[in-house]
């Protein structure tokens, strides 16, 4: 596979991409850990500029592991363009969350969970967000640390 070669992009471009791939992607990567094991699923997901909204049955490993754990990392976008996010948990009965919250997800995902018997909210608030597409963007990839864009 040809890959394009192209420019390092500054770090207020990595923060305008990664923000519209926040507004824009649906699909993420969500890793968890329990005490023997690491889990990675894929969810979808909806932002609202400050966190990212997950669904899904607290039942399920990575709702259970979330439960005892309430730490995150997700992972948005290819190998080559990536946007990790490791970020605090919280989380929200399935009839906790406003409805015009719960609509923008179900709009935005395709699907509405709250109808969905078992399932809850997980609100989570990045901390840490890097992005990079090759090696001369590891440099620099931090754009926000301590839940505060550097950028």
């Amino acid at each position: 596979m040809n890959v394009p070669i192209t420019q390092p992009r500054t770090p207020e471009q990595r923060r305008r991409d990664t923000e519209h791939r926040l507004a824009n992607d649906v699909d993420c990567w969500v890793a968890s850990a329990s005490d023997d094991a690491a889990y990675l699923i894929p969810l979808s997901f909806s932002w609202d500029g400050r966190t990212l909204l997950l669904a899904m049955a607290r039942s399920q490993r990575t709702g259970a592991n979330l439960a005892k754990n309430p730490t995150v990392r997700i992972a948005l976008g290819a190998t080559r363009d990536v946007v990790l996010i490791d970020g605090d948990v919280d989380i929200l009965g399935i009839d906790e969350l406003p409805p015009e919250e719960g609509d923008r997800f179900a709009a935005r995902c395709g699907f509405d969970p709250r109808s969905l018997a078992g399932y809850s909210w997980f609100r989570v608030t990045p901390r840490r967000i890097q992005a990079w597409r090759e090696e001369d963007e590891l440099s620099g990839r931090d754009l926000m640390r301590a839940g505060r864009w550097l950028v």
